[in-house]
């Protein structure tokens, strides 16, 4: 059963902000960041898993998040994490996520997993509201089993590209500090993350699922961000993370319509409307379902932003 793309709240920008980091939740809720994602994960040592579980759910019972969309990522399933952090975090303040951020999908079995424990939860709480899954495509496995991750369950919301950990798991070469898509064109004449990108975004679009870039690690780069953001919304992608409350205004921008976009699809849609569902004439050229399909997405951005 496919799902259809949820776009109740945008999702431009994802900003990760570390559990363990009280002062960050509260700046990120004042923030003019899309979706907050409170990370159980890579941003929080070992030794302090339990208690940034404990500040995760007082931030979600006590902070005033502004309509933003909220998820949490948890660890990945092969650890003695993962399942506390669904159980303890989803009993205490699960009626405050909007999605389960899994990071290093491997197939399709880790999304059932998770959907089949939040399945119980929701049950015993008598949550009406669905909890959704953000699966993380960080690794050659996860990409070999794309399609049937994407195809795993109705809960899924978005596929995100983990590009550090994809590199890993691939063997390519550690070409900038933080490993997430500086200098790139110093070892690749183009785009080198270009097949991973589009096959995920092709297994999302295919789905209904929205498609999310990886983040930039320089945050003091602004051109090497927008040039980033750039290429990822001409490969598809509905939004991109970012670890800088820096760079969120640079995405965002890269990601909302601009007039022009907005008044071309809105030429499309009436020249669309109460027509055949064949292709139609606009200003002389044919315009067929699939840019009409385009036209609307770009219109209803353009309308949950509050731009027209």
């Amino acid at each position: 059963m496919k799902n259809k793309t949820r776009m109740d709240k945008p999702c431009r920008t994802t900003l990760s902000v570390p559990g363990n980091k009280e002062k960050m939740h509260a700046k990120a809720a004042a923030s003019n960041v899309d979706v907050i994602m409170l990370d159980l994960e890579d941003s929080v040592p070992a030794d302090q898993k339990e208690a940034a579980r404990k500040t995760v759910i007082d931030s979600l019972l006590s902070l005033d998040f502004n309509a933003k969309c909220v998820d949490l990522r948890i660890n990945s399933l092969d650890t003695p994490f993962a399942y506390k952090d669904l159980i303890q975090v989803v009993e205490a303040a699960g009626d405050h996520l909007d999605n389960i951020v899994v990071p290093k999908v491997n197939d399709e079995g880790d999304i059932h997993f998770v959907s089949r424990l939040l399945d119980g939860l929701e049950m015993a709480l008598g949550q009406k509201r669905q909890i959704r899954i953000q699966a993380c495509i960080e690794t050659a496995q996860g990409l070999s089993r794309i399609k049937e991750i994407a195809e795993a369950d109705a809960r899924l919301s978005a596929l995100a590209f983990g590009i550090a950990d994809y590199q890993a798991s691939i063997g390519a070469g550690l070409i900038s500090l933080s490993g997430h898509g500086e200098n790139e064109e110093q070892v690749y004449p183009g785009h080198r993350w270009h097949f991973p990108i589009s096959r995920m975004v092709m297994a999302a679009k295919a789905n209904g699922l929205l498609a999310l870039d990886a983040p930039y690690g320089n945050f003091k780069d602004d051109h090497g961000l927008k040039k980033s953001t750039d290429l990822g919304k001409a490969l598809g992608c509905d939004g991109k993370w970012v670890i800088h409350p820096d760079q969120i205004d640079t995405v965002n921008q890269v990601f909302t319509p601009s007039k022009e976009e907005i008044q071309r699809a809105k030429q499309i849609l009436e020249a669309a409307d109460d027509r055949s569902r064949g292709a139609v004439a606009v200003d002389g050229r044919m315009v067929d379902q699939a840019t009409i399909r385009i036209a609307r997405r770009v219109w209803d951005q353009a309308v949950f932003l509050g731009q027209v």
